[in-house]
Protein backbone atom coordinates (compact mmCIF):
# COMPACT_ATOMS: atom_id res chain seq x y z
CA UNK A 1 0.00 0.00 0.00
CA UNK A 2 2.79 2.90 0.56
CA UNK A 3 4.47 1.49 -2.55
CA UNK A 4 1.86 2.42 -4.14
CA UNK A 5 0.76 5.39 -2.74
CA UNK A 6 4.63 6.35 -2.79
CA UNK A 7 4.13 5.63 -6.81
CA UNK A 8 0.96 7.35 -7.73
CA UNK A 9 2.18 10.13 -5.31
CA UNK A 10 4.73 10.73 -8.47
CA UNK A 11 2.28 11.41 -11.58
CA UNK A 12 2.08 14.84 -12.83
CA UNK A 13 -0.73 13.70 -14.94
CA UNK A 14 -3.83 12.84 -12.45
CA UNK A 15 -7.09 12.15 -12.82
CA UNK A 16 -9.75 14.90 -12.44
CA UNK A 17 -11.19 14.76 -8.89
CA UNK A 18 -13.07 17.76 -7.70
CA UNK A 19 -12.80 16.37 -4.09
CA UNK A 20 -16.21 14.13 -4.03
CA UNK A 21 -18.05 18.13 -4.94
CA UNK A 22 -21.77 16.96 -5.28
CA UNK A 23 -21.79 20.48 -7.31
CA UNK A 24 -19.05 19.52 -10.21
CA UNK A 25 -20.00 19.10 -13.37
CA UNK A 26 -16.91 18.45 -15.47
CA UNK A 27 -16.76 15.42 -17.25
CA UNK A 28 -14.21 13.18 -17.12
CA UNK A 29 -10.52 14.42 -17.84
CA UNK A 30 -7.16 14.45 -16.38
CA UNK A 31 -5.37 17.72 -15.02
CA UNK A 32 -1.42 18.63 -16.06
CA UNK A 33 0.05 21.41 -13.67
CA UNK A 34 3.74 22.17 -14.57
CA UNK A 35 4.09 24.47 -11.47
CA UNK A 36 3.29 24.25 -7.99
CA UNK A 37 1.98 27.51 -6.49
CA UNK A 38 0.46 30.45 -8.59
CA UNK A 39 1.87 33.85 -9.01
CA UNK A 40 -0.40 35.75 -10.20
CA UNK A 41 -1.87 36.01 -6.34
CA UNK A 42 -5.58 36.40 -6.89
CA UNK A 43 -7.65 36.93 -4.06
CA UNK A 44 -10.12 34.75 -4.57
CA UNK A 45 -7.90 31.77 -5.54
CA UNK A 46 -9.38 28.74 -3.77
CA UNK A 47 -6.26 26.49 -4.18
CA UNK A 48 -4.37 28.52 -1.61
CA UNK A 49 -6.14 26.77 0.97
CA UNK A 50 -4.23 23.87 0.76
CA UNK A 51 -1.19 24.96 -1.62
CA UNK A 52 -0.78 28.26 0.35
CA UNK A 53 0.41 31.54 -0.98
CA UNK A 54 3.62 31.20 -3.13
CA UNK A 55 5.24 31.79 -6.62
CA UNK A 56 5.14 29.73 -9.00
CA UNK A 57 7.15 26.76 -8.93
CA UNK A 58 8.70 24.61 -11.77
CA UNK A 59 7.78 20.64 -10.62
CA UNK A 60 10.94 19.04 -10.03
CA UNK A 61 11.41 16.29 -13.47
CA UNK A 62 8.48 17.60 -14.73
CA UNK A 63 9.08 16.74 -18.29
CA UNK A 64 10.35 13.46 -17.19
CA UNK A 65 7.63 12.27 -15.55
CA UNK A 66 4.85 13.80 -17.98
CA UNK A 67 6.85 11.24 -20.73
CA UNK A 68 6.32 8.24 -18.02
CA UNK A 69 2.92 8.74 -16.65
CA UNK A 70 1.43 9.05 -20.61
CA UNK A 71 3.63 5.53 -21.50
CA UNK A 72 2.07 4.17 -18.52
CA UNK A 73 -1.34 4.93 -17.62
CA UNK A 74 -3.06 7.58 -19.68
CA UNK A 75 -6.09 7.19 -21.47
CA UNK A 76 -5.87 8.80 -25.08
CA UNK A 77 -9.55 9.42 -24.99
CA UNK A 78 -9.86 11.72 -22.31
CA UNK A 79 -8.93 15.23 -22.47
CA UNK A 80 -5.84 16.74 -20.11
CA UNK A 81 -7.09 20.41 -18.34
CA UNK A 82 -3.59 22.50 -18.19
CA UNK A 83 -4.64 23.29 -15.47
CA UNK A 84 -7.02 23.51 -12.72
CA UNK A 85 -5.33 24.89 -10.21
CA UNK A 86 -1.49 26.41 -10.72
CA UNK A 87 -2.09 28.74 -14.30
CA UNK A 88 0.09 26.72 -17.02
CA UNK A 89 0.98 30.26 -18.11
CA UNK A 90 2.73 32.27 -14.49
CA UNK A 91 5.40 34.72 -15.77
CA UNK A 92 8.08 31.78 -14.61
CA UNK A 93 6.72 29.99 -18.38
CA UNK A 94 8.86 32.94 -19.76
CA UNK A 95 11.87 31.41 -18.24
CA UNK A 96 11.02 27.76 -17.77
CA UNK A 97 8.59 27.40 -20.58
CA UNK A 98 7.58 24.18 -19.22
CA UNK A 99 3.81 24.75 -20.74
CA UNK A 100 5.38 24.92 -23.67
CA UNK A 101 7.53 21.68 -23.79
CA UNK A 102 4.48 19.48 -22.23
CA UNK A 103 2.26 20.78 -25.58
CA UNK A 104 5.51 19.14 -28.00
CA UNK A 105 5.14 16.68 -26.30
CA UNK A 106 1.40 16.59 -26.66
CA UNK A 107 -0.14 17.78 -29.40
CA UNK A 108 2.07 16.16 -31.80
CA UNK A 109 1.08 12.82 -30.13
CA UNK A 110 -2.89 13.40 -30.92
CA UNK A 111 -3.64 14.25 -27.02
CA UNK A 112 -7.06 16.09 -26.37
CA UNK A 113 -5.57 19.52 -24.97
CA UNK A 114 -7.34 22.09 -23.15
CA UNK A 115 -5.44 25.08 -21.64
CA UNK A 116 -7.50 27.23 -18.47
CA UNK A 117 -6.01 30.47 -17.88
CA UNK A 118 -5.95 33.80 -17.36
CA UNK A 119 -2.55 35.17 -18.60
CA UNK A 120 -2.01 36.55 -22.49
CA UNK A 121 1.23 34.30 -22.53
CA UNK A 122 -0.74 31.12 -23.82
CA UNK A 123 -0.89 33.60 -27.14
CA UNK A 124 2.66 32.52 -27.76
CA UNK A 125 1.67 28.72 -28.45
CA UNK A 126 -0.92 29.51 -30.96
CA UNK A 127 1.32 27.92 -33.27
CA UNK A 128 1.31 24.85 -31.95
CA UNK A 129 -2.18 24.80 -30.31
CA UNK A 130 -3.85 25.93 -33.83
CA UNK A 131 -2.08 22.11 -35.50
CA UNK A 132 -3.54 20.37 -32.38
CA UNK A 133 -6.47 18.79 -30.77
CA UNK A 134 -6.49 21.78 -28.47
CA UNK A 135 -8.82 24.89 -27.45
CA UNK A 136 -8.39 27.48 -24.64
CA UNK A 137 -10.50 29.01 -22.29
CA UNK A 138 -9.24 32.52 -20.79
CA UNK A 139 -10.29 34.01 -17.41
CA UNK A 140 -11.89 37.80 -17.28
CA UNK A 141 -13.17 39.01 -14.73
CA UNK A 142 -13.57 42.57 -15.39
CA UNK A 143 -12.44 44.69 -17.89
CA UNK A 144 -12.05 47.37 -15.05
CA UNK A 145 -7.69 47.62 -15.37
CA UNK A 146 -7.95 49.31 -11.48
CA UNK A 147 -10.28 46.75 -10.08
CA UNK A 148 -8.14 43.23 -12.08
CA UNK A 149 -4.77 44.49 -10.14
CA UNK A 150 -6.44 44.88 -7.10
CA UNK A 151 -7.79 41.36 -7.56
CA UNK A 152 -5.41 39.75 -9.56
CA UNK A 153 -2.16 41.82 -8.64
CA UNK A 154 -0.04 38.96 -10.79
CA UNK A 155 -1.83 38.29 -13.69
CA UNK A 156 -1.61 40.34 -16.90
CA UNK A 157 -4.52 42.96 -17.30
CA UNK A 158 -7.74 42.40 -18.81
CA UNK A 159 -7.39 43.77 -22.28
CA UNK A 160 -4.18 42.00 -22.99
CA UNK A 161 -5.90 38.52 -22.39
CA UNK A 162 -8.81 39.94 -24.89
CA UNK A 163 -5.65 40.26 -26.99
CA UNK A 164 -4.70 36.98 -26.65
CA UNK A 165 -8.25 35.28 -27.26
CA UNK A 166 -8.18 37.15 -30.77
CA UNK A 167 -4.81 36.17 -31.72
CA UNK A 168 -5.61 32.59 -30.99
CA UNK A 169 -8.91 32.84 -32.45
CA UNK A 170 -7.15 33.85 -35.75
CA UNK A 171 -4.83 31.05 -35.28
CA UNK A 172 -7.96 29.03 -35.64
CA UNK A 173 -7.57 27.49 -32.02
CA UNK A 174 -11.32 27.28 -30.43
CA UNK A 175 -11.60 29.86 -27.80
CA UNK A 176 -13.98 30.44 -24.56
CA UNK A 177 -13.83 32.76 -21.58
CA UNK A 178 -14.49 32.12 -18.10
CA UNK A 179 -16.27 35.11 -16.08
CA UNK A 180 -15.41 33.86 -13.11
CA UNK A 181 -15.92 34.33 -9.99
CA UNK A 182 -18.39 36.71 -9.68
CA UNK A 183 -18.10 38.69 -6.44
CA UNK A 184 -21.06 41.10 -5.47
CA UNK A 185 -20.65 44.45 -5.20
CA UNK A 186 -17.29 44.11 -7.41
CA UNK A 187 -18.20 42.54 -11.05
CA UNK A 188 -21.40 41.29 -10.69
CA UNK A 189 -23.55 44.41 -11.91
CA UNK A 190 -24.99 44.60 -15.80
CA UNK A 191 -22.59 46.67 -17.29
CA UNK A 192 -19.59 45.15 -16.14
CA UNK A 193 -20.78 41.95 -17.10
CA UNK A 194 -21.85 42.61 -20.83
CA UNK A 195 -18.60 44.44 -20.84
CA UNK A 196 -16.35 41.50 -20.37
CA UNK A 197 -18.78 39.09 -22.88
CA UNK A 198 -18.95 41.84 -25.59
CA UNK A 199 -15.15 42.44 -25.81
CA UNK A 200 -14.68 38.23 -25.68
CA UNK A 201 -17.40 37.43 -28.46
CA UNK A 202 -15.86 40.36 -30.50
CA UNK A 203 -12.18 38.74 -30.04
CA UNK A 204 -13.72 35.08 -31.30
CA UNK A 205 -14.65 33.48 -28.06
CA UNK A 206 -17.81 31.37 -29.05
CA UNK A 207 -18.20 30.04 -25.40
CA UNK A 208 -18.78 31.39 -21.22
CA UNK A 209 -18.80 29.78 -17.92
CA UNK A 210 -19.34 31.50 -14.97
CA UNK A 211 -19.82 31.16 -11.50
CA UNK A 212 -19.83 33.55 -8.59
CA UNK A 213 -17.44 33.99 -5.70
CA UNK A 214 -17.42 30.91 -3.10
CA UNK A 215 -15.55 32.27 -0.07
CA UNK A 216 -13.34 29.95 2.10
CA UNK A 217 -11.48 31.66 5.19
CA UNK A 218 -8.33 32.84 3.64
CA UNK A 219 -9.10 33.97 0.56
CA UNK A 220 -12.33 35.77 1.89
CA UNK A 221 -9.49 37.31 4.39
CA UNK A 222 -7.53 39.08 1.48
CA UNK A 223 -10.86 40.03 -0.33
CA UNK A 224 -11.94 42.26 2.86
CA UNK A 225 -8.37 43.29 3.42
CA UNK A 226 -8.24 44.94 -0.43
CA UNK A 227 -12.36 46.02 -0.51
CA UNK A 228 -12.55 46.20 3.43
CA UNK A 229 -16.18 48.02 2.22
CA UNK A 230 -18.04 45.17 1.33
CA UNK A 231 -16.87 43.36 4.95
CA UNK A 232 -20.98 44.28 6.49
CA UNK A 233 -22.45 42.72 2.74
CA UNK A 234 -20.30 39.37 2.79
CA UNK A 235 -20.40 38.61 6.06
CA UNK A 236 -24.46 38.81 5.61
CA UNK A 237 -24.13 37.23 2.44
CA UNK A 238 -21.87 34.26 3.27
CA UNK A 239 -21.61 33.99 7.11
CA UNK A 240 -25.16 35.02 8.23
CA UNK A 241 -27.30 33.83 5.14
CA UNK A 242 -24.84 31.41 3.39
CA UNK A 243 -24.74 27.78 2.65
CA UNK A 244 -21.57 25.66 3.70
CA UNK A 245 -21.21 23.10 1.28
CA UNK A 246 -18.92 20.81 0.55
CA UNK A 247 -15.68 23.49 2.24
CA UNK A 248 -17.10 26.91 0.96
CA UNK A 249 -19.56 29.25 1.93
CA UNK A 250 -22.32 29.76 -1.06
CA UNK A 251 -24.42 32.87 -1.37
CA UNK A 252 -27.99 31.43 -0.92
CA UNK A 253 -29.34 29.80 -4.23
CA UNK A 254 -31.55 32.79 -5.24
CA UNK A 255 -29.43 35.28 -4.54
CA UNK A 256 -26.56 33.01 -6.95
CA UNK A 257 -29.50 32.33 -9.41
CA UNK A 258 -30.18 35.71 -9.78
CA UNK A 259 -26.51 36.80 -11.01
CA UNK A 260 -26.19 33.72 -12.89
CA UNK A 261 -29.24 34.27 -14.79
CA UNK A 262 -27.91 38.15 -15.58
CA UNK A 263 -24.76 36.89 -17.13
CA UNK A 264 -26.94 34.05 -19.46
CA UNK A 265 -29.55 36.53 -20.52
CA UNK A 266 -26.62 38.47 -21.66
CA UNK A 267 -24.59 35.99 -23.09
CA UNK A 268 -27.63 34.53 -25.01
CA UNK A 269 -27.82 37.37 -26.60
CA UNK A 270 -24.31 37.72 -27.60
CA UNK A 271 -24.66 34.13 -29.08
CA UNK A 272 -22.46 32.30 -26.51
CA UNK A 273 -23.14 28.53 -25.52
CA UNK A 274 -22.91 29.00 -21.96
CA UNK A 275 -22.66 26.72 -18.78
CA UNK A 276 -21.87 27.33 -14.97
CA UNK A 277 -19.13 25.91 -12.77
CA UNK A 278 -20.16 24.14 -9.39
CA UNK A 279 -23.68 26.07 -8.80
CA UNK A 280 -26.16 23.48 -9.45
CA UNK A 281 -28.02 25.23 -12.36
CA UNK A 282 -27.27 22.51 -15.05
CA UNK A 283 -31.18 23.56 -16.23
CA UNK A 284 -29.54 26.65 -17.39
CA UNK A 285 -26.56 25.32 -19.58
CA UNK A 286 -26.45 25.34 -23.42
CA UNK A 287 -23.01 24.01 -23.68
CA UNK A 288 -22.06 20.36 -24.04
CA UNK A 289 -19.94 20.71 -21.50
CA UNK A 290 -19.13 23.15 -18.90
CA UNK A 291 -15.20 23.57 -18.70
CA UNK A 292 -15.25 24.06 -22.31
CA UNK A 293 -13.39 20.07 -23.41
CA UNK A 294 -16.50 20.49 -26.18
CA UNK A 295 -14.41 22.79 -27.78
CA UNK A 296 -11.78 20.48 -28.55
CA UNK A 297 -11.49 19.80 -32.04
CA UNK A 298 -10.09 16.58 -33.85
CA UNK A 299 -7.15 17.74 -35.87
CA UNK A 300 -4.64 15.01 -35.27
CA UNK A 301 -5.53 10.97 -34.68
CA UNK A 302 -5.39 9.87 -30.97
CA UNK A 303 -2.58 8.46 -29.93
CA UNK A 304 -1.68 5.04 -29.89
CA UNK A 305 -4.71 4.35 -32.45
CA UNK A 306 -7.36 4.53 -30.11
CA UNK A 307 -11.07 4.50 -30.77
CA UNK A 308 -13.13 6.99 -29.07
CA UNK A 309 -16.76 8.08 -29.14
CA UNK A 310 -17.51 12.28 -29.63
Amino acid sequence: MRRESRRRSGLVVRYFDPWGSPLCTCPPKYSLQPYTGCSHFCLYCYATAYIGVRKSQPKERFIERLKADLKRFVDPCLPINMSTSSDPYPPEERVYRLTRRALEILIPAGYKVLITTKSSLVARDADLLARGNAAVTITVTTMDERLARKLEPGAPPPRERIEALRVLHEAGVPVGVRLDPLLPGLNDDEDSVREVLEAAREAGARFVVTSTYKARPDNLRRVLAAFPELEKLYKRLYREEGVWIHGYWYMRPERRLRIIERVRRIALELGFEFATCREGFQHLHTAPSCDGTHLIPRRLPLPRGASCEG
